[in-house]
């Protein structure tokens, strides 16, 4: 079966393409959704100073603010409806996975299969309105402390500024939900993928205007360009990277007909956190920063000015930390998402096993300790390709969007729409090979 499917991907050509009417039409809904995304970045909120804010928000685009701004596609800059975007659902979510692995309710729900995997998503729903609900209120707090950044202060602001901001949240996890079930697969990512790719030609209009200057050298920019290249090309390699376990399946006898024993491979990918752990590192190291920013910087004490100058963008206590949240939030997402026990449970109950291990525990613990290893591979390789960026970036000064949290994504949603388009179109042939085949047998019947 795994030959006929690589067989089918390499006939795979511009004229398949042609034919896979639905695919196009998935194309057009994703591109369509896409567009209205963007368009509601540029909506701003009700009753807010557009000039005054853009002026409070370049003293703030090198904090937290800048990594949600370029998650959310400027809309943070602009104040518009979709400036939370789609990070509050993201949070809900990983908490809610969270839970389930210390709720023995919530676990049990997640092996109920589809039924259950409704309910659990309906509660990361209502998670997602509580959390965007807290961080709207909280920015209309905010942006009524600042001066003259809100025309007519009061709950009035506040009620509206609550309802626009998670209004645009819950549109966007709707939005989301459609491209992924009538558009091209993964809805959240592509969302945040299109605000990233949004802002990539400003900041390469901007490294280039920055050597037309003179502020850059052509050796810097051409550095720049090779060190791009080298890191999409690891993400490339790594992202699709496995592991595969062997698994075999023994004899089994059906009526007075014996089959034989399958094999197939268990695969492990090499990163399994994917680029959770460099969105929560970036975020909480960024947010002592954007804290004191919002501050009186002389009411604070001598210790803490000491740590939020040392935690700044580029600095070595920065990277130091960078580096090792990353790689712990690595190996706690990793084992959040992937439980050995589960799937050794699920091979022992299917009759599978591992050449040379016990069914059961035995195989739990050597898949484990395979995942372990090479958890340690993936930890180095998101510190590799997130901190050499970010040393380019604090020692030349490059835009914030060329840094590595956002190639990772943008790289690994490719990869993956990528691979959404690829099954469509083996699914499509797949379908013309089943038709042909019905013809084939009803002219023979004839």
């Amino acid at each position: 079966m795994a030959s006929a499917a690589e067989q089918l991907a390499s006939n795979l050509n511009f004229s398949t393409f042609a034919k896979a009417e639905d695919l196009k039409k998935r194309l057009w809904f994703t591109l369509g959704a896409l567009l209205v995304y963007r368009l509601g970045t540029y909506i701003p909120l009700p009753g807010l100073n557009p000039e005054a804010f853009a002026q409070a928000f370049q003293g703030q685009s090198s904090g937290i603010l800048g990594l949600f701004n370029m998650f959310s596609g400027g809309a943070v800059e602009r104040m518009a409806i979709f400036a939370l975007g789609i990070m509050p659902y993201i949070s809900a979510s990983i908490i809610v996975q969270l839970m389930t692995s210390v709720v023995p309710s919530l676990e049990q729900l997640k092996k109920e299969g589809e039924q259950g995997r409704k309910i659990i998503n309906q509660y990361t729903r209502y998670g997602t309105v509580l959390l965007g609900a807290l961080q709207a209120y909280g920015i209309s707090v905010g942006l009524e402390s600042g001066s003259g950044l809100v025309n007519d202060p009061g709950w009035f602001f506040r009620i509206s500024t609550v309802i626009s901001l998670l209004g645009g949240t819950m549109f966007l996890m709707w939005l989301g939900e459609q491209i992924t079930s009538r558009g091209i697969g993964n809805g959240i990512s592509l969302i945040i993928f299109a605000g990233i790719v949004a802002h990539l030609p400003t900041a390469l209009a901007g490294t280039l205007e920055l050597g037309r200057t003179g502020a850059l050298s052509v050796g810097v920019i051409f550095a720049v360009v090779v060190m791009a290249v080298a890191v999409i090309a690891v993400i490339v390699f790594v992202e699709r990277a496995q592991r595969r376990l062997l698994i075999q399946y023994p004899k089994r006898q059906v009526g007075n007909r014996m089959f034989q024993g399958d094999t197939s491979h268990l695969p492990l990918k090499l990163n399994t956190s994917g680029v959770i752990p460099a969105i929560f590192a970036s975020s909480l190291l960024l947010l002592p920063a954007t804290l004191a920013g919002f501050s009186n910087t002389a009411a604070l004490p001598a210790w803490a000015t000491t740590i939020v100058s040392s935690l700044g963008h580029g600095k070595p206590l920065y990277m130091i930390l960078y580096a090792a949240m990353i790689a712990f939030f690595a190996f706690f997402y990793t084992a959040i998402v992937f439980n050995p026990k589960d799937t050794a449970d699920n091979l022992k109950k299917h009759g599978g096993f591992i050449p040379g291990i016990r069914p059961g525990e035995r195989t739990a613990e050597y898949i484990d300790y395979v995942l372990t290893r090479i958890t340690v591979i993936g930890a180095l390789y998101l510190v590799f390709v997130c901190i050499l960026p970010e040393i380019l970036i604090a020692q030349t000064g490059v835009p914030f969007y060329l840094g590595g949290t956002s190639l990772l994504i943008v790289v690994s949603v490719t990869l993956d729409t990528v691979a959404q388009i690829q099954g469509h179109l083996i699914a499509q042939q797949y379908e013309g090979l089943i038709k042909k085949s019905k013809l084939r047998g009803g002219k023979r019947g004839r």
